[in-house]
């Protein structure tokens, strides 16, 4: 028969560590999925369907995940892993992940501390930060916040050459490193969750906004009392993302209107948004120093070419002519390792670090960078490799 006994006080303190309850929910989340969920529940369901959602059903967004899922990792056993090195050369200067932060429009309708929250985090962790044309920060005032930051610029091609020209001369005069631009978008895509949540830019006090104001009054009132939400290189906008893109943007630009960009910038060129070894060939031919394998987080067309299937058929077509990035469904350390052992030089974040700002501001954001390298320094050392330079396809493959 079982004895029982009262515990002894000494006996019990060990147990009790009162640091562990003082954490908050960002401290505590060991995933940047767990983040997601605490995001939603802190921003308007309008601003967090802006970010999780994609184009009409959201096939595209659905199959990007999918192929992380069907990743296998093919480990080697006892290659000594004590000390496991996550740094590469991204454009042939040091980052110690193969990471970049991926430029994200109106970032500051995530929070308030906007984009050099999410810059400062990357000049922390030692990896570029692109900030888009459609962010809610200037050029120069990025600059200024994150002076020794690694800055990319990325520009999509507008009706307005000079428009165009301006912003990529005030990138020059600011320091920027490289220019990313995006060809994916003529047009804007069907993102049903932004028309079915009426959502405008800057958000509109509608009926519906305000009573899903009452469930997240800190996001108003930072809203409301910070300065006014705008695009930084735009004069002024009032009306849908979808709206806006169809005004400024020119789908009649062609392969041919790339040189004259070339001319006009002399740093590094990256080209995201290609989606298939043709277009990757013709990109290099006219000058691209770097590609980003993208279908626009599924954003754009949906049901287009899933990046990570298209990512080795890529690297083939470009051989060493040009650095080869991912973008699209990265959501954890493994998925980094994943995409560099199947051809990529480094991955481009998005919505991950947008799910960290949302839950927790800067601090959220540098819960996902942590993350991200805890998960891949153990995969690493899982898979018996202790360099990134070693990943190669020989530790992953995608099951049929």
């Amino acid at each position: 028969m079982t004895q029982r006994r009262l515990p002894r006080w000494s006996q019990l303190r060990p147990l009790l560590r009162p640091q562990s309850l003082r954490s908050d929910a960002v401290s505590r989340a060991a995933s940047i999925a767990e983040l997601r969920v605490i995001a939603r529940h802190r921003v308007p369901r309008a601003v967090f369907d802006y970010t999780d959602g994609g184009a009409e059903e959201e096939v595209g967004l659905r199959r990007a995940r999918e192929a992380f899922g069907r990743v296998e990792f093919v480990p080697h056993v006892l290659r000594g892993v004590s000390d496991v090195d996550t740094s590469t050369t991204v454009l042939g200067e040091r980052a110690e992940l193969p990471l970049a932060f991926g430029p994200t429009g109106f970032t500051r309708m995530m929070h308030h501390a906007g984009e050099p929250a999410v810059a400062r985090v990357a000049e922390e962790v030692g990896v570029p930060y692109a900030l888009s044309t459609m962010g809610t920060t200037s050029v120069e005032a990025l600059a200024a916040a994150v002076p020794k930051a690694r800055t990319w610029f990325q520009l999509y091609v507008w009706r307005d050459r000079a428009a165009s020209a301006d912003l990529v001369e005030r990138a020059r005069a600011a320091g920027y490193e490289a220019l990313v631009l995006t060809v994916d978008t003529p047009v804007a895509g069907a993102r049903l969750r932004d028309v079915r949540n009426g959502l405008t830019i800057p958000p509109a006090l509608s009926a519906r906004t305000l009573a899903d104001g009452a469930m997240h009054p800190a996001w108003w009132f930072n809203l409301l009392t910070t300065e006014p939400l705008s695009f930084a290189s735009l004069n002024s906008w009032s009306g849908t993302v979808a709206e806006l893109a169809n005004q400024m943007f020119d789908p009649s630009a062609t392969w041919d209107d790339l040189p004259w960009l070339r001319e006009s910038w002399s740093g590094p060129l990256i080209i995201k948004g290609i989606q298939g070894p043709d277009d990757a060939r013709a990109a290099v031919e006219r000058g691209a120093d770097a590609l980003v394998v993208s279908n626009h987080g599924g954003r754009q067309l949906d049901r287009s070419p899933t990046p990570l299937e298209t990512l080795p058929s890529v690297v083939d077509a470009v051989a060493d002519r040009a650095e080869v990035y991912l973008d699209g469904g990265v959501r954890s350390g493994a998925d980094v390792v994943a995409a560099v052992a199947l051809g990529a030089r480094a991955c481009l974040l998005g919505r991950a670090y947008l799910y960290g700002l949302m839950a927790g501001g800067q601090r959220g954001v540098r819960r996902v960078a942590d993350i991200v390298a805890t998960e891949m320094t153990r995969t690493m050392q899982l898979l018996g490799v202790d360099s990134v330079h070693d990943l190669g396809p020989e530790h992953a493959r995608l099951r049929p």
